[in-house]
């Protein structure tokens, strides 16, 4: 069985490229790196990948907000081979940085491409918010998030208070398509509650993804759980386990996200 290619974007600011590169590795995929300049000067071509991933950073500074120099770049340059991969039964995965790309270029909720219907607003904190959250599936249609059930992993943003109007929002549940919401240690939804809603987002959305559910873009960063001992709180777990007797796992959380992704072409 051949692998599938995941192309993972580059560019000015972004500063995870390596990390998402690595764990679609081990996930058993074959990857590449590659600015966006790159693909626009036709060095590359977005049509030899099955799998295309935004990685976080800080694309341009955020000088313009979040994700939106980078947007209007793939929008100006590479719209046409955008639209013709997401057309196709290929997957496409943002984090962080890379939700608010795909929401800038409309590639979420997915209604119409190119149109921009959500947005990331700055955290209702109004500072930057670096901390472990949890969050939960509440999408069985999103590719993404099969076998998941509750997924911590660290939140890395400024600007991630997720908003659309009432109509999108219902639109969105109606359709299945709130692939991840934050919920507190206990499992119920954190109701808005800070910090377990690390940025005031709306309806507590993690992560949304298109009507198809191949398409999905999430703020929290599953790609830095890829290991057990990248979790915040891998000394209590292995207390615990030690404990009652019970195997550590040696895998972490975030893995599953990227396996998903791969087995999809399985």
């Amino acid at each position: 069985m051949s692998k599938p290619k995941v192309l993972v974007m580059a560019g000015y600011g972004i500063n995870c490229e390596e990390e998402t590169s690595y764990v679609f590795e081990k996930a058993g995929a074959d990857t590449e790196i590659i600015h966006v300049n790159d693909l626009i000067d036709g060095r590359s071509s977005m049509k030899d990948f099955q799998i295309m991933a935004f990685p976080g950073g800080f694309s341009y500074g955020d000088d313009t907000g979040s994700g939106n120099a980078y947007a209007n770049k793939v929008r100006n340059h590479l719209w046409e081979q955008v639209h013709d991969f997401v057309q196709q039964d290929k997957l496409v995965i943002g984090i962080c940085n890379g939700c608010q790309i795909m929401a800038n270029l409309g590639l979420v909720p997915g209604y119409e491409f190119g149109k921009r219907e959500v947005a990331l607003m700055h955290n209702k904190t109004a500072r930057y918010e670096c901390r472990w959250i949890d969050m939960k599936v509440t999408s069985e249609k999103c590719v993404w998030t099969k076998g998941i059930d509750v997924l911590r992993c660290p939140v890395s943003h400024g600007e991630g208070n997720f908003y659309a109007e009432p109509d999108v929002i219902a639109k969105l549940n109606e359709g299945d398509q709130v692939a991840f919401r934050y919920v507190k240690p206990d499992g119920s939804l954190a109701g808005g509650e800070f910090p377990h809603n690390p940025n005031g987002a709306v309806e507590d959305m993690a992560a949304i993804c298109d009507p198809s559910g191949r398409i999905m873009a999430v703020m929290p960063h599953p790609e830095r759980n890829w290991t057990f001992y990248n979790q915040d709180n891998w000394t209590l777990i292995k207390e615990k386990a030690e404990r009652e007797g019970v195997a550590l796992p040696e895998e972490g959380q975030g893995m599953k996200i990227f396996q998903n992704g791969v087995s999809y072409f399985g």
